[in-house]
């Protein structure tokens, strides 16, 4: 299959409702992987069920490309993407698309989630950047992304190429505000969503998981209308807005289990591989 460019240009109304699936998109935290950050067996015999029945599959998520690698060869994915949709690339890592965040965003970012007392991390030029080592969520983001970190005393140029900005905190209620002041003070020049309560993430601006799900469909040649999407968190809704069939995990928020489609159970009890089995399979394109 051929690379192809995406319109930038925000995504039409909600397609109509799916009467068939050619291709599921998933998120990984929350969803795709276990609480524990694995890829549960039931998940990968019932991606290959979908394979078998002619459905593409691909995920996105808010880590880089490469914190996904243990999903690539047990879920055999061909494309995915990271940083929400900032990056998109071939099984490979070889790039289909990436977008940065602009430089005068990436300094008011860091000094308002800094200001707000969140730790800063910068992931750029294939590495994740931190200041501080002590930060609460660096063991979890180690044992997530299944790489190192590497420790600076200023982010120096790097915040000139990141793919994601984040600001990590304990404090649930200021992150929230924070994500609501800072998208007002970035307007159109990024954008500010929590990928998890503890985690807001700065990418670059009109790219996001809607974004990314109209990438897959282009790059495998579906119309939305037959695209499933399966989600947890705020930053899932905008592949929501993009897809003909929007599940919801069953540790999905109130807010997403809302404009959810389908209710699933949760990651701890198999929420994506039973999702697949009664809401997807029965609309697979090679049943129809």
């Amino acid at each position: 299959m051929t690379d192809q460019t995406t319109d930038t240009t925000p995504g039409p109304a909600r397609p109509p409702r799916a009467t068939r699936i050619s291709l599921m998109v998933s998120d990984v935290d929350g969803t795709l992987v276990t609480p524990d950050k694995l890829v549960a067996p039931a998940t990968v015999e019932a991606v290959r069920r979908l394979h078998a029945a002619g459905v593409a599959f691909a995920a996105v998520s808010s880590r880089p490309p490469r914190g996904m690698k243990i999903l690539i060869e047990p879920l055999e994915l061909e494309i995915f993407g990271g940083f929400n949709g900032s990056s998109i690339v071939h099984a490979d890592y070889s790039p289909v698309e990436q977008h940065f965040v602009p430089l005068e965003a990436a300094h008011l970012a860091v000094d308002t989630m800094r200001a707000r007392g969140a730790d800063i991390w910068v992931f750029a030029d294939n590495e994740w950047y931190i200041e501080n080592p002590d930060s609460q969520y660096v063991p979890r983001e180690i044992r997530t992304v299944q790489f190192q970190p590497t420790l600076v005393t200023s982010f120096g140029d790097h915040i000139g190429r990141a793919g994601k900005i984040v600001g990590s905190s304990s404090d649930f209620d200021m992150l929230a505000a924070c994500e609501t002041e800072l998208q007002a003070l970035l307007g159109d020049r990024a954008s500010a969503r929590r990928s998890q309560h503890y985690y807001l993430d700065v990418t670059a601006p009109v790219v996001d998981k809607g974004y990314a799900v109209r990438a897959f469909a282009g790059y495998f040649g579906v119309p939305l209308n037959e695209v499933a999407v399966i989600g947890d968190m705020a930053n899932d809704l905008p592949m929501f807005a993009n897809a003909g069939l929007a599940i919801a995990m069953g540790n999905a928020t109130d807010a997403v289990k809302a404009l959810a489609d389908h209710v699933t159970t949760t990651n701890a009890e198999n929420g994506i591989a039973n999702a697949i089995d009664r809401f997807v399979l029965p609309l697979a394109a090679g049943r129809s």
